[in-house]
């Protein structure tokens, strides 16, 4: 525990914030009561963070209070923000494990806290907003304790439900209130843009805040996700990360393209001879699974005879279907990022610069490619499966929270630290994927990870047959869908 105190020469609180700190220093010795009544409540919002932060993490707090929430992550570090002296002495007491300073968030600097405090995995303020004076000043003083893949997280109440707050105040229900700020997703939203962030995510949850036997469960779990019904919910959320240009600029990365092969012979050497140079270094694995023609063995005489600049790799499955063959790709990759072309050609392998570019960037973390954009023909993709690429891709991006355009397009890229995190999280879902992709996807929308799709010139395959069985495939779908949102959504 750490207990360092605002400088003595700190300029003098403006007026709302001076109430602000007098009302809270008055009620702490309540906080702890008021916290169990509307215990249903608080414990709530541990689940929506627990949820979204991995246990071990570096976590830093603005408004912690008693330091319920932030001892309820886990965190391998957790450091805690407060103005209230009294607040900071129950949160110490409360909370030994946890390092809880008193400060003011409108005027924090990195030298306040001790050495090892300064850059932290996540940030929370949770029901915080509202008593800040100067929401702007506070976001942008948050830029020093942020590093690339930082996730700043802002929970807040729905404004819709002021009158019913206030009316639970007045019967006894909730603790007195100060005066304070409602702001509304968009008014979050655009105060996280113009204060150097990129809101990812925004979520709604939680419609009915006391605890009714049997009720609740249902509505808060069943009902209150649903569309329409969600933007009643009492809790709101936003999910953001620092602006890639206010990050220290990351060096060009190496690649490595996994491309699962199942009867593809007459595609392999198009693959390497139309493929660009990507990053730094380009590594191509081939991963051959039980083809029916001489796949194989044209990997190997292309392997023999290669001269070419990128590093060649090839490996047979022991296991089956196209996730088998990924996870196995993904394995023996040594790039830095790692992508997924598959070995049919319909996206093209000179699109793939295009990926890479937003990689390095720093513009997205996770990308997605998108046949939906761009013409396509008839062959590479009938109405019937392009209507059924859309259903899909609106179902997803209800489950995921983030807009979707196309989500079953092969084409995934993502850093291969990010996947050795999604395979360290991955006993949540467990394994439901025969396809590769989702396991994919649904890992890095778990992670908050900054989720972007790349628009890719889809066209017919010039060699083979498709090894996809569509009726079939669609009822898997359908079910992958079924058990993500159990896992993603009504949770």
């Amino acid at each position: 525990m750490t207990s360092l105190s605002s400088p003595v020469n700190a300029p003098k609180a403006p007026p709302f914030q001076r109430e602000m700190r007098t009302y809270f220093d008055r009620i702490a010795p309540e906080l702890p009561r008021w916290q169990r009544r509307n215990r249903y409540y608080y414990r709530d919002l541990e689940r929506l963070h627990q949820f979204l932060i991995p246990p071990g993490s570096r976590v830093l707090e603005i408004g912690c209070g008693l330091g319920d929430l932030l001892g309820a992550v886990q965190p391998e570090v957790g450091v805690g923000i407060d103005f209230s002296e009294p607040i900071v002495q129950l949160a110490r007491q409360t909370h030994p494990q946890l390092h809880v300073y008193c400060l003011d968030a409108e005027t924090l600097h990195p030298e306040q806290l001790a050495p090892g405090h300064q850059q932290f995995d996540y940030i929370l303020l949770s029901g915080v907003l509202g008593y800040l004076g100067d929401v702007q000043t506070t976001l942008s003083r948050l830029h020093p304790f942020c590093h690339s893949r930082t996730r700043i997280i802002l929970a807040f109440h729905n404004y819709l439900w002021e009158p019913l707050l206030s009316f639970a105040e007045a019967i006894g229900q909730r603790r007195p209130q100060q005066a304070q700020s409602w702001l509304s997703m968009d008014d979050v939203v655009n105060l996280l843009n113009v204060t150097g962030f990129t809101p990812l995510k925004r979520g709604r949850r939680f419609l009915l805040p006391k605890q009714i036997p049997g009720l609740s469960f249902l509505v808060n779990r069943y009902l209150a996700p649903l569309p329409i019904v969600q933007h009643a919910c009492l809790t709101s959320y936003v999910i953001a990360r620092l602006h890639p240009s206010l990050c220290e600029p990351t060096p060009l990365p190496s690649c490595s393209v996994v491309i699962p092969a199942r009867n593809e012979a007459g595609n392999i050497r198009d693959a390497i001879a139309r493929l660009p140079q990507l990053g730094c270094e380009t590594e191509v694995i081939f991963v051959e699974g039980h083809s029916q023609d001489h796949t194989w063995d044209e990997i190997q005489a292309l392997l023999g005879e290669y001269k070419g600049p990128f590093t060649l790799k090839a490996f047979q499955q022991t296991g089956k279907g196209k996730a088998d063959a990924v996870r196995l790709g993904f394995a023996e990759a040594s790039g830095d990022v790692l992508m997924i072309l598959d070995a049919d050609l319909t996206v093209l392998p000179e699109d793939l610069p295009h990926f890479i570019g937003v990689m390095a960037s720093g513009l997205g973390e996770f990308i997605n490619g998108s046949r939906l954009v761009y013409p396509r023909s008839k062959t590479a993709m009938p109405w019937l499966n392009t209507l059924a690429n859309k259903i899909f891709a609106q179902i997803f991006s209800f489950l995921l929270e983030q807009p979707l355009k196309d989500t079953l397009c092969g084409t995934k890229v993502l850093w291969r630290e990010d996947y050795q995190r999604i395979i360290a999280g991955r006993h949540y879902f467990g394994d439901f994927d025969p396809f590769g992709d989702f396991d994919l996807l649904f890992g890095a929308a778990k992670l908050n990870l900054h989720i972007v799709e790349v628009p890719i010139r889809y066209q017919p395959r010039s060699y083979g047959e498709s090894n996809i069985a569509h009726f079939k495939e669609g009822l898997v779908l359908l079910k992958m869908c079924l058990y993500a949102s159990r896992k993603l959504k009504f949770r």
